[in-house]
């Protein structure tokens, strides 16, 4: 086969292949907040005993309703104490999309059972 047919080939087979699916919210919550916030959101991690401050429980639909989606998302973004809370919550910026932040500010919502919009 000459090297024009292998290299047209090869970029077929790179451009019709499909995508990538990212991650979904459940699994990035899963991979990145549950250490803290517990396999359930209620703020019950296995990190918990070696922390002064208490993780955020997002089963709590009353706190959680307190707060925006504005809020959460810069949370998630920048971290706790971009909201003046705990410096323990690292920002999340450098690992997440803008898109993924936003999908897992739903993922909080559905946690809570709660809606707000920002």
């Amino acid at each position: 086969m000459p090297n024009n047919t292998i290299l047209f080939i090869l970029a077929a087979l790179l451009f019709s292949a499909p995508a990538v699916a990212k991650e979904s919210a459940a699994d990035n919550y899963g991979t990145y907040c549950v250490q803290c916030h517990g396999l359930k959101g209620n703020g019950n991690g296995i990190n918990v005993r070696d922390m002064e401050v208490q993780p955020r429980d997002h089963t709590d639909a009353k706190a959680m309703s307190a707060r925006s989606d504005e809020t959460l998302f810069k949370v998630v973004k920048e971290g706790g104490p971009s909201i003046d809370k705990s410096i323990l919550m690292p920002p999340w910026g450098d690992t997440f999309s803008d898109e993924e932040i936003r999908d897992l500010v739903q993922h909080l919502r559905m946690l809570c059972k709660c809606k707000f919009g920002s």
